[in-house]
């Protein structure tokens, strides 16, 4: 049964850099076809991907924060981190990692329990 658990601030003031970590347990980060992902909810709001880094260490991002997201691993962890830069409190959201097994399973087929960052001074 593969895991994973988000971990980082719960806050975090405007204009700093957002960071998060994902631990997976149960299977690796770098098994094929699996794609280790961060999501987001803001309040109110549907969810919104961020991106992506592949079981071969390939990195996509969603275009309308690629500026501001940088998504790397730690493979001797079994770990993916997130950094989302120059936070405003319109960053404030549910943060999920999850895996995309499309290619796999047809699905994301394992979801962290999110973890509420919320930016303010």
């Amino acid at each position: 049964q593969v895991q994973l658990q988000e971990s980082g601030p719960g806050l975090v003031k405007p204009s700093q850099t957002l960071s998060l970590t994902c631990t997976v347990s149960g299977g690796s980060i770098t098994t094929n076809y699996y794609y280790w992902t961060w999501i987001r909810q803001p309040p109110g709001k549907g969810l919104e991907w961020i991106g992506y880094i592949a079981y071969s260490g390939g990195i996509y991002y969603s275009p309308s924060l690629k500026s501001r997201t940088s998504i790397s691993r730690d493979t001797s962890k079994n770990q993916f981190t997130l950094q989302l830069s120059s936070v405003t409190p319109e960053d404030t959201a549910v943060y999920y990692c999850a895996r995309d097994g499309t290619v796999v399973a047809g699905r994301y087929d394992y979801w962290g329990q999110g973890t509420q960052v919320t930016v303010s001074s």
